[in-house]
């Protein structure tokens, strides 16, 4: 789509007589006009399409159509039983899917992303779904643009757009600017664009479009970021691939094989689909998504709110976590240690020329800012800011151009990291006197800030030069300045840093630490919270490695120092192109990258909006230690999703490989169509309450991916045992009891339900189960499933169902089956931990 085909000019028009803002009751009639301010329209049919959905399974819509069917021949009992277990089944899953997604969305509210509008005569904080055209939002640096709109006021405005226009710098943004087509193209001066985010300075904005009708909103399938495809998202398509292939030869097996043996077309293809039904774990998106809900639940308690459910998977299998030192090992809290010239002398030269910089700044003020600003020592408020010259992470600094009240002088005040100063320099102030710098005091001024960094101190370096009044500056404008000092910063180690490095290194994650800081200063830190490191790359370094190269470095090396967040983007890549789960966390501006890129985005809620937005994890309450508690958590989730696959994929083919098998030998059906679905559905049941199942301490030891080897050797090995019984109850069934079709039916029905649920409480564990015991819902579901179960051939329903009642004796051959059926699964399934085990 052209960028000049949406037309501004009315909507600007009319916004000029709407400086006042508006009142709740316009912008509840305009919300109600134009809808939520989200690029994808939320209606209250949510509920009602996720539910139709449910219903246009391939395998459900097969089965409906079947009843249909069974239903016009004549069949009315088998067609209702048919529709009634469809709908159940249905019913129960979307319940459960639709509570688990109503909870997370409600955890989500605590982090949604909010603009600062004019509402009723003030500047109020609202949900950002909630602005509306003719809204007049004030924004700043780390803030996203909350929909279309036109500048009444700026200054010093640079915005990232890239997602529109794909230029990588920031644009400048002025107010003042007019163009006169009213196209609403990215390149006017005077317009800001939903989907771009401040980088630095502020703006009052006149919103003109919001949600899909911005022009983010209409090119959104082009634009819009995307993550990369996630261990997750890798591990449910492998195993849908894997289960489909499964269903569609078996399902192809009996159907060729049945009809090749003249028997009757129909019933073989409603039989070959409900023993599709019952081979594919169709509850596996609602348990998952249950289980991840509790799981979100839960750590939320922790402080750690989730955003996206697949998430949580992702957090549990991570061995990597990249952070930048601040705020990880360290407190945060920076606190102004010193203000020294180059030769490392007290001086309050830089601080007063720091403190201009910083009260003059409108990008997001870093800690250090903050720390400046504390200060007791301030100059006089006799000058005037004339312009800024933002901070990037090429140049790694920040210019304010002040003037001097009597209109004097125009002075360029620049403050960061030293290695880009000192390029620039050409004198350097010491004693109150501007002195040209020689080799000998390079070396010094030098030698002064590795002797500061040294210490884990970090240092910003402070210059300045006087300029000519002129309308704008540039970077090209910082040259031939004057040295000025250093300011030197603490931030004590976090007091749990130590400890909490500890239990993530014990527990399986490896943290690497991607700072921007100099080596020196890394070391330093990480030197005092235990996380050693034999070399340290600095970003220099990355710029002349391959990608191969580079992950093989990035696999093997600790600490980062000195990197742009774009070098912090391809050590995250480097790492996932190895097999690694990789974290990051971060909360800048420039975090969304490597946000991003990583499996799972993590920031903390006093992040600017743009990280907040990125990430998939929001920490209340930062620091490794809560970090790590997510983590587990998400351990915990990912064992019991796995609980229910290793279940569909071992017992439960089992069972269905025997019925495809006697199918073809047996003079009638082993079980009936509606008898298959039913046990399914019961089998599914009984498993509802996996979420709430305890975990082993020995599970959560270390990351887990879903490992599809182990659950095809669950199907190659126990699925077999299974049949084995299941054969052995058709013997006992014909040789000894004599059964007849109805018979056979109810004792294959029962011990099939009896054996493949029961082995859940074998399964669930990687230990002894008698030791490991399941949570009491669990059990509880479980046992009433098979009491159930046994107790159908003697209730009402019999006849319906086509089940008839048992002899005693039957019971007793079941009971020694069940047991020793156990017994074996247990064997199998220690070797088989056993191999899977690293």
């Amino acid at each position: 789509m052209s960028a000049t085909s949406t037309n501004y000019a009315e909507p600007a028009a009319r916004a000029k007589n709407r400086l006042k803002g508006l009142s709740s009751e316009e912008a509840a009639e305009r919300r109600s006009q134009y809808g939520p301010n989200e690029l994808r329209a939320v209606t209250n049919t949510r509920a009602v399409l996720e539910l139709l959905g449910l219903f246009l399974n391939p395998l459900v819509v097969i089965l409906l159509i079947a009843s249909l069917a069974s239903f016009v021949l004549g069949d009315e009992a088998d067609a209702i039983i048919i529709l009634v277990i469809v709908l159940l089944s249905v019913a129960i899953n979307f319940v459960q899917t639709y509570r688990s997604q109503r909870a997370i969305r409600k955890l989500r509210e605590i982090v949604t992303p909010t603009a600062t509008a004019l509402r009723d005569g003030e500047w109020k904080e609202i949900s950002r779904i909630d602005v509306v055209p003719g809204d007049l939002v004030r924004i700043s640096a780390g803030d996203l643009v909350p929909g279309d709109g036109k500048l009444l006021e700026s200054r010093d405005l640079y915005v990232q757009q890239a997602a529109l226009t794909g230029e990588s710098l920031p644009a400048e943004k002025d107010a003042r600017e007019q163009k006169t087509d009213n196209s609403g193209a990215p390149e006017e001066c005077n317009m800001v664009f939903l989907g771009t985010s401040v980088v630095s300075g502020t703006g009052t904005v006149t919103i003109l479009k919001t949600g899909p009708k911005t022009m983010f909103g209409e090119i959104a399938q082009h634009l819009s970021a995307r993550h990369e495809e996630t261990e997750f998202e890798r591990a449910m398509k492998h195993f849908g691939m894997f289960i489909t292939r499964t269903v569609f030869f078996l399902v192809l097996f009996i159907l060729v094989v049945r009809v090749a043996m003249h028997k009757d077309a129909f019933e073989s293809f409603v039989f070959a689909v409900a023993l599709a039904v019952g081979l594919t774990p169709e509850f596996l998106p609602m348990i998952s998504s249950v289980t991840l809900a509790r799981g979100a639940i839960r750590m939320a308690r922790d402080h750690v709110v989730v955003k996206h459910l697949s998430a949580i998977q992702n957090f549990g299998t991570i061995d990597i976590l990249c952070s930048d030192k601040t705020g990880t090992l360290t407190t945060g809290q920076m606190i102004l240690a010193a203000s020294v010239d180059c030769l490392g002398e007290a001086s309050s030269r830089p601080l007063e020329l720091g403190y201009v910089n910083s009260k003059c700044e409108t990008g997001i003020r870093s800690p250090l800012d903050s720390a400046i600003l504390k200060s007791e020592i301030a100059p006089a408020d006799n000058y005037t800011k004339r312009d800024e010259i933002p901070f990037d992470f090429d140049r790694r600094r920040l210019s304010v151009i002040i003037e001097s009240k009597d209109n004097q002088r125009v002075m360029l005040i620049t403050k960061g990291a030293p290695e880009g100063i000192f390029d620039i320099s050409e004198s350097c102030e010491i004693r109150g006197q501007a002195i040209a710098i020689d080799s000998e005091k390079m070396r010094c001024a030098r030698e002064t800030f590795r002797e500061l960094s040294g210490r884990g101190l970090r240092v910003l370096a402070v210059a300045y030069r006087e300029v000519a009044a002129q309308t704008s500056f540039s970077p090209k404008d910082e040259q031939h300045l004057v040295l000025a000092g250093f300011l030197t910063f603490a931030d004590p180690p976090s007091p749990d840093a130590a400890a909490s490095l500890s239990a993530m290194k014990r527990d399986g994650v490896d943290v690497k630490i991607l700072t921007g800081d100099n080596e020196l200063v890394a070391r330093h830190v990480c030197e005092q919270v235990g996380l050693k490191s034999a070399a340290i790359i600095v970003g220099d370094d990355l710029e002349t490695m391959t990608d191969p190269a580079l992950q093989h470095v990035a696999e093997e090396t600790t600490v980062f120092a000195r990197v742009s967040p774009m070098q912090k983007y391809r050590i995250i890549h480097a790492l996932r192109q190895r097999g690694h789960v990789v974290g990051y966390m971060g909360d800048g501006i420039n975090d969304a990258p490597s946000l991003h890129a990583a499996d799972v985005g993590i920031s903390v809620a006093s992040a600017v909006d743009v990280a907040r937005e990125a990430a998939d994890i929001i920490l209340l309450k930062p620091g490794l230690e809560t970090l790590h508690r997510g983590i587990i958590e998400g351990r915990r989730a990912s064992a019991n999703v796995m609980k229910y696959l290793l279940m569909g994929t071992s017992s439960n083919f089992g069972n269905m490989f025997s019925m495809a098998a006697a199918s073809i030998f047996l003079p009638f059906l082993p079980m009936l169509p509606t008898q298959i679905l039913l046990n399914n559905f019961l089998y599914d049941a009984a498993q509802i309450t996996i979420p709430s199942d305890k975990v082993d301490a020995t599970y959560i030891e270390r990351p887990r991916r879903w490992d599809m080897k182990l659950i095809r050797n669950f199907m190659v090995f126990i699925g077999p045992i299974s049949s084995i019984y299941d054969f052995l109850t058709f013997y006992v069934l014909i040789h000894f009891f004599h059964a007849g079709q109805a018979e056979f039916h109810t004792g294959w029905f029962v011990e099939s339900l009896s054996t493949q649920t029961l082995v859940l409480f074998v399964i669930r564990t990687t230990g002894n189960p008698l030791k490991s015991r399941p949570s009491t819902p669990l059990a509880i579901t479980t046992i009433l499933i098979v009491v159930m179960g046994v107790l159908l051939p003697y209730s009402r329903l019999a006849l319906i169902l086509g089940f008839t009642k048992l002899p005693t004796t039957f019971f007793i051959f079941l009971a020694i089956s069940t047991l020793t059926y156990l017994l074996l699964v247990e064997l199998a399934k220690r070797l088989l931990f056993a191999e899977a085990r690293p």
